[in-house]
């Protein structure tokens, strides 16, 4: 036998001893099928959910793979937590006033961004000190909620911002006077009570206070944007015009209906200080384990602090 044929003999002898550890066509061609139908899986989110499933099955498991189960979560509790003084439930405060109806559609004045809000609660003790003692006692004496100091900036950029910034004046300046003259079914009657809400229901909820003081400062070295805000009928400065009679868009004094204009900064800081203000009947049925407790939470429950 030459050498040729004997190498070629040893090459053949090679290849049929791979052959028998190498499955056969069919069985390659089974394999192929399953890694074809695993690619196309694991493409898609839903087959590679269910082929990771599969990987996890418990030993001796049987049965069809299920399907991937759609979730379900609750809605979270939509809740607005941001500072808001109520509007008077009385008129003209309620609906009779145009100038309030900016803040009728956020249900009140709101606080456009997240202000500075001061709180201070107060423990009166009074001291007794006997002659020839080092120590005197202290004699408890009242406890109170002290004013509440809220500081917020204001920017406007538009002039429907510019509308709720003018909306937002008139009502602290309309909440710190009493109904004075004029002879309607309030005559008499002290600035009217509001309530302060924010920050969830055990911070400031339905709280009763009244507006003490606030101060807003009108910068120079920003620029004012011009709105039209409110109608007047009729006028102090000028004798009565018909109400079929033009008026401009400014108005002219004793113009029968007249939109004014105003202008509002556009940056400007709003300081409103706020007085906690309790019924005596409220503050007779007032129970401490009942407000350790959180029993004062919620509607008509007092709006204790």
């Amino acid at each position: 036998m030459s050498i040729i044929e004997t190498i070629s003999s040893n090459i053949q002898k090679g290849f049929d001893k791979a052959n028998e550890f190498l499955p056969s066509s069919k069985e390659l061609e089974g394999q192929f099928r399953k890694a074809q139908t695993l690619a196309e899986n694991i493409t898609s989110a839903k087959g590679f959910g269910k082929e990771s499933r599969k990987a996890h099955l418990p030993a001796g498991a049987k049965g069809p793979i299920k399907s991937s189960a759609t979730g379900s979560f609750p809605k979270a509790q939509e809740q607005d937590w941001r500072v808001r003084l109520s509007i008077p439930n009385v008129e003209p405060f309620k609906t009779e006033s145009e100038l309030f109806q900016p803040l009728i559609k956020t249900n009140g004045l709101v606080f456009p961004f997240t202000p500075a809000v001061l709180i201070s609660h107060s423990a009166s003790y009074n001291a007794l000190a006997p002659t020839h003692t080092n120590y005197p006692f202290q004699i408890y004496s009242n406890s109170q909620v002290d004013q509440l100091v809220i500081t917020g900036d204001f920017f406007v950029q538009n002039g429907i911002e510019a509308q709720y910034w003018v909306s937002a004046l008139h009502y602290l300046r309309s909440c710190t006077k009493m109904f004075y003259g004029g002879g309607g079914p309030n005559q008499g009657a002290p600035p009217p009570v509001v309530k302060l809400n924010g920050y969830g229901d055990y911070v400031f909820n339905d709280v009763p206070v009244v507006i003490v003081q606030f101060t807003v400062d009108m910068p120079q070295e920003v620029d004012y944007i011009s709105t039209s805000i409110g109608e007047y009928t009729g006028g102090v400065m000028g004798p009565m015009i018909p109400k079929n009679t033009q008026s401009t868009a400014m108005g002219a004094p004793g113009d029968a209906k007249a939109t004014k204009s105003s202008w509002a900064p556009a940056q400007s800081l709003f300081s409103v200080t706020l007085q906690p203000l309790y019924s005596r009947r409220a503050v007779e049925s007032f129970s401490l384990e009942k407000f350790v407790k959180g029993g004062y939470v919620g509607p008509n429950t007092g709006g204790f602090i």
